[in-house]
């Protein structure tokens, strides 16, 4: 079965590659109706999440959201497709970085860095944008996918000279092992932690969060730089990201500050255009008094 979808897969790969940015989207478009008012995909999820994130708005300053949200949504997904045949080229006239020469400061003092992002507008072309314009050489950590003929494939396509990919199940080994060389590790952070009981609990989006220890823990451990990228949509299929120091000396900050430091930066963001974040994820599926009790 999975090297059936892996067949799959990669016809619909092949589609995407042919089509202009102007039918992808009228694609995307399709798609949102089909999930928003069809399917209704995680429908019940994402007004949950809205709720309890934003308690002072209406039911109706909600369903506002919904269309705007499933939107992002599709839109990530033609783009993250269409962005596996892309040209390098192609994906750095639409993926900028603002100011990468923050980031390159460090590869001049021979420093590597940790680079936090989130599930916020396209994370998917980062790795192949930043080769191109950062320095380091930059390590990717992510989940792998369960079809592992598919995530193969894209392990493959993302890696070249300067990126590598690298499973989060292999975080530490991963630090370890590109301990010589000057890196940027780059980590998406914002997902719920599958081990609970080793994560920061944060006030986040006016709730009681469960957060992943890995960034601070290995920026702490490694005395490495932490760096924030946001990433903002300035129209469909057209990206910056803007570098920002979250802290250069994290390890003599008290322990959680780092994890505490990135999720208010990222609250900040999300408050200022919630549309783009990625809300259809049970973020707040685990209870503190549930793990501890």
């Amino acid at each position: 079965m999975q090297l059936l979808i892996y067949f799959i897969f990669l016809f619909f790969l092949r589609f995407f590659s042919l089509l202009h940015f102007r039918i992808l989207y009228a694609i995307s478009d399709f798609l949102r109706f089909l999930f928003y008012h069809v399917i209704h995909y995680r429908r019940k999820i994402i007004i949950e999440n809205l709720k309890r994130s934003f308690p002072d708005k209406t039911h109706s300053q909600l369903m506002e959201m919904l269309n705007d949200i499933y939107r992002n949504l599709m839109d990530i997904v033609v783009e993250s497709m269409k962005g596996l045949t892309m040209s390098s080229k192609n994906v750095i006239e639409r993926y900028k970085i603002l100011n990468p020469e923050l980031i390159n400061s460090y590869y001049d003092k021979g420093k590597s860095v940790v680079c936090v992002a989130a599930h916020y507008c396209n994370w998917e072309w980062g790795a192949f944008s930043g080769s191109s314009q950062l320095k380091h050489k930059i390590i990717a950590l992510y989940k792998p996918m369960s079809n592992i003929y598919i995530d193969e494939y894209m392990r493959k396509k993302r890696t070249n000279a300067k990126v590598t990919m690298a499973s989060i199940y292999e975080t530490t080994q991963t630090f370890d092992t590109n301990s010589n060389e000057v890196c940027a590790f780059v980590m998406v952070a914002d997902q719920s932690p599958t081990n609970v009981e080793r994560a920061y609990w944060i006030k986040f989006l006016n709730q009681d969060t469960a957060c992943l220890h890995g960034p601070e823990k290995h920026a702490r451990q490694n005395e490495l730089p932490v760096i924030y990228l946001d990433i903002q949509r300035q129209k469909r299929g057209f990206y910056t990201v803007e570098a920002s120091i979250l802290t250069d000396e994290p390890d003599t900050l008290p322990e959680g500050e780092v994890t505490r430091m990135y999720m208010k930066k990222l609250e900040t963001i999300i408050k200022a255009k919630p549309e783009n974040w990625l809300w259809s994820h049970r973020r707040w599926k685990r209870k503190r008094d549930e793990v501890f009790s």
